[in-house]
């Protein structure tokens, strides 16, 4: 991959190509992506763009990887105390997270198209629920004790917890053409915070 920039109207148009990017693969997916439609929707020779992406492989693990951020920034509970109500946070956490993959649906559409034909996204998918897997685990031990579920390791049982959520996410807002009903960012988050609580603060 090309160097970083270095000066500030570099990295101002690294970041102008990335939202050009943005919005083609949102559009157009992964697969039917090219990278002369990001030149054009950027407006900037091809040459200009592979100074700084040589494909389109790399501008999209820029994109994701700027959106997984956010993602992981919105899933944490702010207004909510996960000691003392770890049922509010749970639904604050999913909100988060959910209303900012709603916005983003296309894209994240493009991201499981683009993890099911390059092993490096599944890669990067697979960091990304790590990722908030490592952070609740951890949090649950340090803050309630917990260890274990259901007689296995809290981290299997969060990890399973996670998969549900980013599948409910692509189900309802990334396919949400085919579903059979809209689903509100604030029902998702009620209904799948409910499963969280129930997976890991009753018996």
């Amino acid at each position: 991959m090309p160097a970083e920039p270095t000066t500030p109207k570099g990295r101002r148009t690294r970041d102008h190509l990335v939202n050009a990017g943005r919005a083609v693969f949102a559009r157009n997916g992964y697969v039917d992506a090219r990278m002369s439609d990001v030149a054009e929707e950027a407006d900037i020779s091809m040459g200009g763009l592979y100074r700084y992406f040589k494909n389109k492989e790399d501008l999209f693990a820029q994109v994701i990887e700027d959106l997984h951020q956010r993602l992981y920034d919105a899933s944490v509970a702010r207004d909510h105390d996960f000691r003392t109500d770890p049922h509010g946070a749970l639904i604050e956490a999913n909100r988060g997270y959910l209303s900012l993959y709603n916005e983003n649906r296309d894209v994240m559409r493009a991201f499981i198209q683009a993890a099911h034909v390059e092993d490096r996204f599944q890669q990067i998918w697979r960091h990304m629920r790590e990722r908030h897997v490592d952070r609740f685990t951890a949090a649950l031990e340090k803050v309630h004790g917990i260890t274990q579920v259901a007689g296995t390791n809290a981290r299997l049982a969060t990890e399973s917890m996670a998969c549900m959520v980013e599948q409910s996410a692509y189900v309802w807002f990334a396919k949400a053409e085919d579903h059979l009903s809209a689903v509100d960012v604030d029902t998702a988050a009620r209904l799948v915070a409910h499963t969280w609580h129930r997976t890991f603060f009753t018996d």
